[in-house]
């Protein structure tokens, strides 16, 4: 939310207001001026609210500083207005939420920006150095974020064969798989005081692992071996256990466990043992999604990777010298 309140305070006062006694020039002709014709994020009643029609109106604002001597008649004689074209061009210009409650806070925040700033042009403030130099930086951030949000557009547009070429390259990728998983507690709850008490409850589950192993090979029920499990280890609980782990894909898997994929349906697996206990599966059914069911995915993943290679060809020709006796030495040893 800072940030787009920042955001508001560099590019909202660049919006053109008018005075209510002059029609907004810019209304007809911007290109912002069909944004409502889809008014489902809006109030019902903003479907009655043309392009040129005030959305906020700043009473005795004029939109221009004026001379002091001049400053209380004007005061009088004029009014800030911001058409709803001109509040939804700004809107797009700060590329924020169109929900009704992104509006609000900018219509509250964006009148406030417009006198503050009107009082600090009649103190002249925008004459000093230090405006300069700040507007020249906000300058630079607002054309960086322009440039990166034209490159994040053009890597969005990931040609159709690509999408099938990292499909077919990395087809192992969308296996998918329907499994069931014993777990097995590496040491019953029993209380363990020596380190020969531990390492014997430790290899009693491990026993426990096997003899399990050895029944589901044998066709038991993995609800069934999974409370025998439980049992064994002094796990208490009321709800049944669920070992049905769903439809998932290998990366679903913890990485000494994906060798579950290479069983075949209805195969058992050896005991797996890890830090965190003891486990079996069984393979129910396994298959590769086709490539339409994850076109969006790989195209999400071909967006990122070719953004971040636009974003490194730009930066790859250019290198920072930094003075390490002013600035101090980079903790991380990068100074680039």
């Amino acid at each position: 939310m800072r940030a787009f309140w920042v955001s508001c305070l560099l590019i909202g006062t660049t919006l053109l207001a008018q005075e209510a006694r002059t029609p907004p020039a810019a209304a007809n002709s911007s290109p912002a001026v069909h944004q409502h014709d889809d008014d489902t994020l809006n109030p019902h009643s903003a479907a009655g609210v043309a392009a040129d029609d005030p959305v906020l109106t700043i009473k005795d604002l004029c939109p221009r500083p004026e001379p002091a001597a001049e400053a209380h008649r004007a005061k009088s004689a004029c009014q800030t207005v911001v058409t709803r074209a001109q509040f939804e061009e700004l809107m797009n210009a700060l590329r924020v939420g169109e929900d009704v409650e992104t509006k609000r806070h900018l219509a509250k925040a964006y009148p406030q920006f417009l006198v503050m700033a009107h009082e600090a042009e009649q103190r002249s403030l925008d004459k000093k150095p230090r405006f300069e130099e700040r507007l020249a930086f906000a300058r630079l951030q607002i054309l960086s974020q322009e440039l990166m949000g034209q490159i994040e557009e053009e890597a969005a547009r990931v040609p159709a064969k690509d999408i099938e070429d990292y499909y077919q390259e990395n087809i192992v990728e969308f296996e998918s798989a329907s499994v069931e998983r014993i777990v097995i507690p590496g040491r019953t709850l029993l209380n363990q005081q020596s380190a020969d008490q531990v390492k014997a409850a430790e290899d009693v589950m491990t026993k426990e692992a096997e003899l399990l192993r050895i029944q589901a090979v044998a066709g038991e029920d993995f609800t069934k071996l999974q409370r025998q499990a439980y049992d064994a280890a002094g796990v208490s609980g009321n709800n049944p256990p669920n070992p049905n782990m769903g439809k998932l894909r290998r990366k679903g898997l913890p990485p000494a466990h994906v060798s579950v994929f290479d069983l075949k349906t209805g195969q058992v697996s050896q005991v797996i043992s890890d830090a965190t206990g003891h486990y079996i599966y069984k393979l129910d059914w396994k298959g590769v999604e086709p490539v339409d069911a994850v076109r969006h995915e790989i195209s999400n993943i071909l967006r990122g990777e070719r953004l971040r290679k636009m974003v490194q060809s730009l930066q790859q020709p250019f290198s920072t010298e930094v003075n390490e006796a002013y600035f101090g030495a980079d903790a991380d040893g990068d100074s680039d």
